[in-house]
């Protein structure tokens, strides 16, 4: 069995590409129950985040079940898998074992070091459980991944004062306008990002902060959140109106559809009025047509990529403090995935030897009689396992620490055959 990864991300492909392949939660079981009915695909895991999607996978067949995540991606994304394939990129056993470590420690984030992303992988790897995708391999692959995460976060300092998309949107806002404080700011959506987003406003100064969301009782609870910042709390059917009334307007909603476009905006806002857009959504909120307005400015994730530029020199030599970790954690998942392929044989090895064990204990106990064997069963019990145990010993020993794939394959076959192991025995 191999591990690979199939995906593309903020390195690969632009933002009206990614949004074609997000796949939002809801949707996760179908695509998982698709996935798997494909022959050559035992295992799968969707990590799907504004700036990435990847599906990871486990396959007997790895350039076979790369071709099934392929057609997969093309039919999803109703894209030809030719035009889509030059955004792909595609990594295979200790590589994608490594790129999993990384994007779990926020290193392959287009903010270096930010912290939502471990969230998202836990919350991939309850999905991939919950929907049958993960098992065994994916299942150990995943723990791991979120142990390295926790450790670079606790043992370096690269997680300390992180920027996040959010934050860096409302630095990017800073960039663009004199005063925040007199800016008129709406956001769309009341979920984590947009907390984040009321968060970073208030440092900067911003007082007059609208709210909109579908859920009344969400955004309420998110305003709860800032007892000392009164925030103004509005239906999200008061947009265009909220809108016409703002300076700012940052859209964080999870609509699979542009919510704003040139059309609705040229509605509401007078011909010399400026409205500047953030939309830090993917599937983006803001149609890009809205910037034939002429004093209407959108920006969208990959406008942040200047501001993020600041933040990752700073954390470069944390970066390279990090990915020591990731190698001592990439380590422990490697010497794992080397003992898998060797413990049907040894277990069979060491049930055929139990077996004979005992079945020989009992002639030798049955021709010493009731009385002796009653008195001394457990000494000679105890005798016979040491034995069995330590002849095993050092074979199996042996076999685990055999690092050549190749070589470790013909000793296993090499035990099957001296001792006469059930092969389907072995693998039922």
């Amino acid at each position: 069995m191999n591990i690979a990864v199939v995906g593309l991300s903020h390195k690969t492909a632009p933002v009206e590409i990614r949004e074609k392949l997000s796949i939002p939660e809801p949707q996760t079981e179908s695509a998982i129950a698709q996935l798997t009915s494909y022959p050559h695909i035992d295992e799968v895991a969707i990590l799907s985040t504004c700036n990435r999607l990847e599906i990871y996978i486990v396959t007997s067949e790895t350039e076979h079940g790369i071709r099934e995540v392929t057609q997969f991606l093309g039919e999803y994304s109703k894209l030809p898998v030719i035009s889509l394939r030059q955004h792909l990129f595609m990594l295979l056993h200790e590589d994608a074992v490594m790129h999993m470590m990384r994007v779990a420690a926020g290193l392959d984030s287009l903010v270096l070091g930010e912290g939502q992303i471990l969230a998202q992988v836990k919350n991939t790897h309850k999905l991939g459980q919950q929907y049958n995708g993960i098992k065994t391999i994916l299942n150990r692959l995943f723990k791991q991944a979120l142990t390295a995460g926790k450790r670079v976060r606790t043992e370096t300092s690269i997680g300390t004062g992180a920027v996040s998309i959010s934050s860096a949107a409302v630095e990017l806002a800073h960039m663009k306008v004199e005063n925040l404080a007199a800016c008129r700011v709406a956001i769309l959506g009341a979920g984590k990002m947009s907390r984040l987003l009321v968060q970073h406003l208030i440092s900067k100064g911003a007082q007059q902060i609208r709210i909109l969301n579908r859920s009344r009782d969400r955004a309420l609870e998110l305003a709860k959140q800032f007892p000392d910042q009164p925030l103004d709390i509005q239906p999200l059917s008061e947009m265009m109106t909220v809108i016409s009334q703002s300076d700012i307007v940052f859209t964080s909603t999870s609509a699979t559809d542009p919510i704003l476009d040139r059309a609705k905006l040229e509605m509401v806002l007078e011909p010399s009025q400026s409205l500047m857009l953030f939309d830090i959504s993917v599937p983006r909120n803001v149609h890009a047509d809205v910037n034939e307005l002429a004093n209407v400015k959108a920006f969208n994730v990959d406008d942040l990529k200047a501001v993020v530029a600041q933040n990752y020199e700073s954390r470069r030599k944390m970066a390279q403090e990090a990915e020591k970790i990731l190698d001592e954690e990439v380590e422990a998942f490697d010497v794992w995935w080397r003992s898998l392929e060797t413990v049907s044989t040894i277990s069979c090895l060491r049930n055929k030897v139990e077996t004979i064990r005992e079945q020989e204990l009992e002639k030798a106990l049955s021709r010493l009689g009731s009385e002796f064997a009653e008195k001394h069963q457990e000494v000679i019990e105890a005798l016979t396992r040491g034995i069995v145990n330590k002849i095993l010993h050092d074979p199996m020993v042996q076999l685990r620490a055999q690092q050549d794939v190749e070589a470790r394959r013909r000793c296993m076959q090499t035990l099957q055959m001296l001792f006469n192991l059930d092969a389907e025995e072995q693998f039922s």
